[in-house]
């Protein structure tokens, strides 16, 4: 049975719905054994363990969380040249664009040599004062569809060998 790895963030619960909404995708498939950790519960023994990743971020002050930030950098060097060419995939929660915390972890990866099956999927929350930033937040429904569909997309891929 191969692994799927979701490794995420989330302060205000945008992220968390996404992966979580990930995750219910990918567990339609029997075949693949899913992993939901918080980044703080993650590390590189849960990289090397899995087949696949699918990291979910918000991105703060138009950069990638510190929290998912300091899991990679806990995780770089123990995985660094033992996880070349797996699948993964990127959720974003952002305010605005999200394209920066995208392009970090697209480095980040690039560096692992990991293979991307998707474009990022980013949801704009169009947060942008405090009081809106800090809110807990409400992740559409077809925003939702878009992750399940992400999950259950990568997890089939993964369980038929294409990725």
């Amino acid at each position: 049975m191969k692994t799927l790895l979701i490794v995420y963030h989330s302060l205000t619960g945008g992220t968390r719905q996404m992966a979580e909404a990930a995750a219910r995708g990918a567990r339609s498939e029997p075949d693949i054994d899913v992993r939901l950790l918080t980044a703080p519960d993650a590390g590189g023994a849960d990289l090397l363990a899995a087949d696949g990743y699918i990291f979910a971020t918000p991105e703060n002050l138009a950069a990638l969380a510190g929290k998912m930030k300091d899991f990679f950098d806990r995780s770089y060097y123990a995985v660094l040249d033992r996880i070349n060419g797996r699948p993964y995939a990127t959720l974003i929660c952002a305010g605005s664009d999200g394209e920066n915390a995208a392009r970090q972890i697209a480095r980040i990866a690039t560096g692992w040599r990991l293979r991307a099956i998707a474009d990022p999927l980013i949801v704009c929350t169009h947060a942008q004062t405090p009081e809106a930033i800090l809110a807990p937040k409400q992740i559409s429904a077809a925003d939702l569809e878009r992750c399940t569909q992400l999950g259950t997309a990568f997890a089939a891929g993964l369980a038929a060998g294409i990725f």
